[in-house]
């Protein structure tokens, strides 16, 4: 989706975890692989390596490429393991206490843990850990897990471990580091994703398959839906603490959150992309000129939409992918130029044609207005606009930073009404078993969903004890993961 900086118009990613064990200059890896996963989280970032007799701890805000790939960082992150974090805040707050890795030094030595997901009882066993004397140093709900390791009263850390998470609802994918293993675990659902790679015999954890790919890392598999990987000098081991369970993966990692060129649960995300797309062409045809994608997330769906409805695929609006998020922040006569500053409309293409704009969602409503009269003033004869997703009708609380309820546009918005207020000629989203269809589904199965489509359908798959009831980000907002 189209971002405008400051007003919340858009789903922030998520955040990316990696870890390395076994491997010379582990910093340096990690550093390389949360490069290829900055789109999960842009605002910081965090590294903590171990070199056989100590943790070393790097933690920056900004992006990966602007904090360490400086020769001095990485000579302050030494030895052959290392777990990585790159982070945008679900809601948990700024500042550098809630970068991650968190570190927490046990009454068995050193540990740190990196998390991608949210914890959706946190307040709950934060308020219960106070009462027994925990002290909280940061607002994320990782840190609740931490302690609730520690406090754990298994003798192993492993079983510590197995303790804690089972106590855990929500969502979450983990990589933690000790000074003898390096653990990965999912939550029982799979909501959030982590893979298993190989690099010359050194075990890789990571969030997406490009993470792997840019270093020269064999995928191996994904972790499975609430499996635990312990991995030591001696191998791998895998731990199943919940028995059997269905998978709810996030439907929308294929819509928006994750690189188009990873694999997500043995599924290419670029060609599930084109093949929403060609779905959405199906389901709402419109006779036009040209398809133009919404830079730049909307780009693989209109790839597919063109060639199933057997229209030109054009550049109609040109992204500057130099203007960095603090940008606009100097004066308000910069913030409000916008879009502009990011988007361009190309209007030797498209001046006189009927434009589809194809985007894979709508938030607020506010940044899809200003593109479309944007296309409009360069001279577009009719404008319809495309959605590569149901319509957005309900928060997510499991590691994604969308506005509460009542700010997104299709909860309080018909589709005719949505069409009015962002000012198109035509507005349609493809459904959900549209959506089903592209991840090689018959259908959504309403009585067991095979994903998580909360946003889009208000099905939660898990409980949300933090959550009040009145307002669909309140509570949850008062200690969130961040990322």
């Amino acid at each position: 989706m189209a971002e405008l900086e400051n007003e919340g118009d858009a789903f922030r990613d998520e955040c990316g975890v990696f870890g390395i064990f076994g491997k010379a200059d582990a910093g340096a890896v990690v550093t390389l692989g949360l490069h290829a996963l900055q789109h999960r989280g842009q605002e910081a970032a965090g590294i903590v390596s171990y070199d056989g007799s100590q943790f070393s701890i790097e933690r920056h805000i900004g992006l990966i490429g602007d904090t360490f790939t400086k020769q001095s960082v990485l000579d302050r992150l030494p030895g052959s393991r290392a777990i990585g974090h790159t982070r945008y805040s679900t809601t948990g707050g700024e500042g550098l206490r809630n970068v991650q890795p968190l570190f927490a030094e046990f009454a068995g030595g050193g540990f740190a843990i990196s998390h991608n997901g949210n914890i959706t009882n946190a307040l709950t066993k934060q308020r219960e850990l106070q009462q027994r004397g925990a002290i909280f140093s940061s607002t994320s709900d990782t840190e609740t897990l931490l302690h609730l390791i520690a406090m754990s009263e298994r003798r192993r850390l492993v079983d510590k471990f197995i303790d804690a998470i089972t106590q855990l609802e929500g969502a979450y994918s983990l990589v933690g580091l000790s000074g003898k293993k390096m653990i990965g675990a999912r939550d029982p659902l799979g909501i959030r994703p982590l893979v298993l790679g190989d690099l010359d015999g050194a075990y890789i954890l990571a969030s997406e398959t490009c993470a792997l790919d840019i270093i020269g890392a064999r995928y191996v598999r994904d972790i499975k839906p609430g499996e635990m990987i312990v991995i030591t000098n001696e191998g791998l081991e895998s731990h199943f603490p919940f028995g059997p369970s269905n998978s709810r993966f996030c439907i929308f990692e294929y819509v928006y959150f994750a690189r188009p060129d990873s694999t997500v649960e043995g599924r290419n995300v670029y060609e599930v992309r084109k093949k929403i797309g060609a779905e959405l062409a199906k389901e709402c045809p419109v006779e036009a000129d040209m398809v133009v994608p919404v830079p730049d997330s909307g780009t693989p769906a209109a790839i597919g939409y063109a060639q199933e409805a057997g229209l030109p695929f054009d550049l109609g609006i040109i992204r500057n992918h130099y203007v960095g998020r603090t940008f606009i922040q100097p004066t308000t006569s910069i913030r409000h130029m916008g879009v502009k500053l990011k988007h361009n409309a190309n209007k030797k293409a498209i001046a006189g044609k009927r434009v589809i704009l194809v985007d894979d969602s709508i938030v607020r409503g506010t940044t899809s207005q200003k593109i479309v009269q944007m296309v409009r003033d360069a001279g577009a004869a009719e404008v319809h606009m495309r959605i590569a997703s149901p319509p957005t009708t309900a928060s997510c609380f499991y590691g994604v930073d969308t506005p509460e309820k009542s700010k997104l546009l299709a909860s309080r918005m018909t589709v005719e009404e949505m069409k009015e207020f962002i000012r198109v000629d035509t507005l349609s989203f493809l459904s959900i078993d549209g959506l089903y269809r592209a991840v090689n589904q018959p259908g959504r199965n309403t009585d067991c969903p095979q994903f998580c489509d909360a946003c889009f359908t208000g099905d939660y798959p898990t409980a949300l004890t933090d959550r009040d009831g009145t307002d669909a980000t309140r509570t949850l907002s008062l200690l969130a993961n961040n990322g």
